[in-house]
């Protein structure tokens, strides 16, 4: 890449707005507040920042894709040297999909559900390369070979519904392809996908980025993304950029108070023993933007200037530049003491029983678990073979310890935490807890239990009431199982609740419909909170949170744990979040669990293939980078017609003849190592 060249995209002063309130009493609040950014011909700049940052804001503004209540207020944006904000909207129809093209977060919602893969693809062809009949097919047919997907004669001929996630991100990646764009847009292109799914996409993005000498700009919140694909990073707040800098100078020297408190948030290993850091509050909203520095109310180091003044660019070195008022202090050699920190520790609202000494003693046991769903077929619907999504699963879990349950999507571990709160009937097996068998309880039996086992769910908006306020959501269990008595307990309980998992205490007033993801999945972690449970199936709760974000979570469920004796059951794909939190982790493959220890054992001395292929998958947030990627061929095969032998042998690299007949049988690596594997010696 040769920095003196052109850019194919040059963004100056872009100002983008939503329109709000009625039409005669409407005004315009800014998302988008003068950013400036280059992209050149085979260069990645990646957009980093919290949610509501503005950052999909800025990539829909580019290719003039905004809501009906949307507004670009001013600026320019100039592709191979056209402002495209001055087109007519006829012109701007051949640069979007021809010149510019976007990979979209939801593919699931952004392909058309009642055409084929094949049609959608024609489409772009028809338009930008005037390609029809037999060539556009054989073109569509070289595109989804080009973004991996097998046997891809049949694919174009299916519908979106019958894809996997990875793989209706792949025909998302080879629609915005077909017109042989210069420059791709890709918002939050891996955030749905498991950690090997991830990697192959993010390979796949490189080699096409390679082979096109396409720009790209990347759009996403996870910093090991960033390290692995961006030249540059810009990171946003609050509608600007408030730093950019080549990548080395961004993973070694961050300068902004912001990004600082980005990496400090993430969780590791070598921050198990304390809190993560925080950024105390949120984001500003739109309506209430202050005048100096957006993010003086949130910086440990703000001072009157901060509040008043907003920052302009200090350029450090090498293009690395920051809008921050400490900084260019600091570059004039002058210091300021910063004062108390504007981001205190909040106290946990904790329950009166607080601070007891809970010894470590088995909570749950669960042996042989099964659950296997039906497959019924024909006018009389009879069984002809069953989908088994939880095959034969043991596990312990004593009080006051986090077990962390990892592996692909589709493995079954979210139907082990529903079978296990008897949330699903399983098939066959035992789930004990504190002594109490809880299968074949009828639900009466099974009510007085709710309080003592809560499950946090993936999907938040699923799990909410929509008609319910979110105080009354929160008090709903309380009340009823006597938590809080009186109504003025009951009032601040539920407003520290919510402060505790990142609101304010006036959200109890509103709707789930009015949050966004995150925060309310921060209400539903509130709400399984709030009846003291002894045990909590945590189902990705933090999957859809920012790095900020998931830091207070994480801290406040590790402070409940230590404070409580709380049992976890921690479901995840995100193996730095197991690494901070759990103790002990299990991996599971095609609905069994095929290695588990402690996190040391599992996540430093893997023993089983599978385990190793996931954890060289997992991008990080440095420099030095993972280790190579163990690349697995194929997909995982369905759980209703599962391989022969070991369940893993057709991806395995190192399979042999037994694996292909018979299935492994637990091998102890350690005292506290178990691993299904016919690799280890017994």
């Amino acid at each position: 890449m040769n920095e003196e060249q052109n850019p194919i995209l040059a963004v100056r002063d872009l100002r983008m707005g939503f329109a709000n309130g009625v039409r005669h009493a409407q005004r315009v609040l800014a998302a988008v507040d003068g950013v400036s950014f280059d992209v050149h011909a085979g260069e990645t700049l990646a957009l980093l920042g919290e949610s509501g940052c503005g950052k999909s804001a800025t990539a829909l503004s580019l290719l003039r894709l905004l809501p009906a209540a949307g507004r670009v207020l001013g600026g320019e944006v100039r592709f191979e040297g056209s402002d495209l904000l001055q087109l007519p909207e006829a012109d701007m129809r051949a640069v979007r999909g021809g010149g510019m093209a976007m990979i979209f977060q939801e593919p699931a919602t952004s392909l058309n559900p009642v055409l084929t893969v094949g049609r959608q693809i024609d489409e772009v062809l028809e338009k930008h390369l005037r390609l029809t009949g037999a060539a556009a097919q054989a073109r569509a047919l070289e595109l989804l070979k080009a973004v991996g997907i097998a046997d891809a004669e049949r694919r174009l001929s299916e519908y979106p519904f019958q894809l996997s996630g990875g793989m209706k991100q792949r025909v998302m990646i080879a629609v915005a392809l077909a017109g042989n764009p210069r420059l791709l847009i890709a918002d939050e292109p891996t955030t749905a996908l498991d950690v090997t799914i991830q990697a192959q996409i993010l390979d796949l993005l490189r080699r096409l980025q390679a082979e096109r000498g396409m720009g790209m700009l990347l759009i996403t919140h996870d910093l090991g993304v960033v390290a692995q694909m961006a030249h540059r990073v810009g990171v946003m707040y609050a509608g600007e950029i408030v730093e950019e800098a080549p990548r080395e100078a961004f993973f070694t020297e961050p300068r902004h108070p912001y990004t600082q408190k980005l990496f400090a948030a993430l969780p590791d290993l070598s921050r198990r023993g304390g809190k993560l850091e925080t950024i105390a509050g949120q984001v500003p909203p739109l309506s209430a933007m202050p005048a100096g520095c957006r993010f003086a109310a949130r910086c440990p180091h703000a001072w009157e200037r901060c509040r008043e003044e907003s920052p302009a660019w200090t350029d450090l070195q090498d293009g690395h530049r920051v809008r921050c008022h400490w900084v260019e202090e600091q570059q004039r050699g002058e210091s300021r003491h910063s004062g108390e920190s504007r981001n205190p520790e909040a106290h946990p609202w904790i329950p009166a029983f607080a601070g007891v000494t809970v010894a470590v003693e088995r909570l749950l046991e669960v042996d042989n678990l099964r659950v296997h769903f039906p497959i019924r077929r024909g006018f009389f619907q009879r069984v002809v073979g069953h989908v088994k999504a939880v095959d034969g699963v043991s596990l312990e879990l004593a009080r006051g310890r986090t077990l962390a349950l990892v592996g692909e999507s589709g493995c079954g571990k979210t139907t082990v935490g529903k079978a296990i709160l008897q949330l699903i009937k399983p098939t066959e097996g035992s789930a004990v807890l504190d002594g109490l068998e809880l299968t074949g309880l009828s639900r009466r039996a099974l009510r007085p239990l709710r309080r003592r086992m809560q499950m946090i769910f993936q999907d938040p908006f699923a799990s909410l009431n929509p008609r319910l306020s979110v105080g009354d959501i929160i008090a709903e269990g309380m009340s009823a199982l006597g938590v809080v008595g009186r109504a003025k307990e009951l009032e601040t309980a539920i407003g520290a609740l919510l402060e505790q998992v990142g609101l304010p205490a006036d959200a109890a007033h509103r709707y789930p419909h009015e949050f966004s993801g995150g925060q309310r999945q921060r209400i539903a972690i509130a709400r399984a909170l709030a009846v003291q449970p002894e045990l909590i199936v945590c189902d990705e709760p933090t999957s859809a949170l920012d790095v900020s974000v998931q830091a207070q979570i994480l801290n406040l469920l590790k402070s409940l744990q230590e404070q409580l004796g709380l049992a976890y059951l921690f479901i995840t794909h995100n193996f730095a979040v197991v690494e901070y939190l759990a103790h002990e982790v299990a991996v599971m493959y095609l609905g069994r669990i095929v290695e588990r220890g402690t996190v040391d054992e599992v996540l430093h001395s893997p023993r089983h293939p599978y385990t190793r292929a996931l954890l060289s998958a997992v991008p990080s947030p440095r420099l030095d980078g993972s280790p190579e990627i163990i690349r697995l061929p194929g997909e995982t095969p369905s759980p209703a017609k599962p391989p022969k032998g070991c369940h893993f042998h057709p991806r395995c690299p190192q399979a042999f003849d037994v694996c292909r007949v018979n299935y492994p049988e637990p091998r102890q690596a350690s005292p506290t190592q178990v691993v299904r594997c016919h690799l280890v010696a017994p």
